[in-house]
C-alpha cells in the first residue's frame, strides 16, 4: 500500500480512483487529476450531488464512471451502498460491486434514484438513531438504567433488521408474530399510529428528499 500527498501521481499509478471530498472541492480536484485519467480508469464518486454528467463535463474523457452512496455504517463494514454507472463494462462493474460488498450490502440502481438513495440509506441512519434514542428514553421511564436500555434497544433493532435481511419477509409478517389479541404490543402500536408515527416518518423522508432535490 502506497500513500501519497500528490493526487495526480496517485491517479496515474492507480486503476480505480475514488472521489471522497467535499462537493465544493470536486471541480478543483478534477482539474488537477484530469491529465492522469484515461479510458482504462475506473472513477467512483461518493460525493453527494455530483452526477456522472458532472464528472463527464469536468474530465471530457471516456472513463468507467460510477456513483456510490454508502452510509456511515461503512465504518464497521455494515454500510448500505447504492451504486449506478455509465460506460462501465462487466469487469469494472463486478470489481466495484465486490469492493463495496466488503463493506456491507450493495444494490445497483438508476442514477435518477441516487438522491432518493441518499435519503433512505444515508439520512435513514439518523432516522433510525432517533427512533432508538426515543426507545431508550421510554425504557428509562419504565425502569431501566440508561446503559441497559441502550443495549436492549440497539440489539432489538439489529435483530429486527437481520430478520428481514436473512428471511426476506415483509415487516408486517414479523409484526404479526409478536402481536397477540388484546396484547401489549398492539396497544403500543395503535397508540403510536394514533400519534402519527408512520405518517411522521414518511413525511420526514419526503421532506428530506424535497430538500436535496431542490439543491
Amino acid at each position: 500500500m502506497k500513500v501519497s500527498d500528490n493526487n495526480l501521481a496517485a491517479v496515474k499509478s492507480s486503476d480505480v480512483i475514488i472521489l471522497a471530498v467535499k462537493p465544493f472541492q470536486v471541480a478543483e480536484l478534477m482539474k488537477l487529476i484530469k491529465p492522469g485519467l484515461n479510458s482504462k480508469k475506473i472513477l467512483v464518486s461518493v460525493v453527494t450531488g455530483v452526477t456522472i454528467g458532472d464528472m463527464e463535463e469536468m474530465t471530457q474523457k471516456q472513463l468507467h464512471y460510477f456513483r456510490a452512496m454508502p452510509n456511515t455504517a461503512i465504518a464497521i463494514r455494515e454500510s448500505m451502498t447504492c451504486i449506478c454507472s455509465k460506460n462501465a463494462d462487466a469487469t469494472s462493474k463486478t470489481y466495484v460491486e465486490k469492493m463495496f460488498s466488503q463493506l456491507g450490502k450493495v444494490v445497483n440502481i438508476e442514477e435518477k434514484l441516487m438522491e432518493a438513495a441518499t435519503i433512505l440509506a444515508a439520512c435513514g441512519t439518523a432516522y433510525a438513531m432517533r427512533y432508538i434514542r426515543a426507545n431508550i428514553q421510554g425504557g428509562i421511564e419504565i425502569g431501566f438504567d440508561a446503559n441497559t436500555a441502550s443495549l436492549i434497544a440497539a440489539q432489538t433493532i439489529k435483530g429486527a433488521a437481520e430478520l428481514l435481511l436473512q428471511k426476506g419477509t415483509h415487516p408486517e409478517q414479523e409484526i404479526d408474530k409478536v402481536t397477540t389479541p388484546k396484547g401489549c404490543t398492539i396497544a403500543g402500536l395503535n397508540e403510536m399510529e394514533h400519534r402519527g408515527f408512520s405518517s411522521s416518518l414518511i413525511r420526514g423522508v419526503v421532506a428530506s428528499y424535497k430538500k436535496i432535490a431542490k439543491e
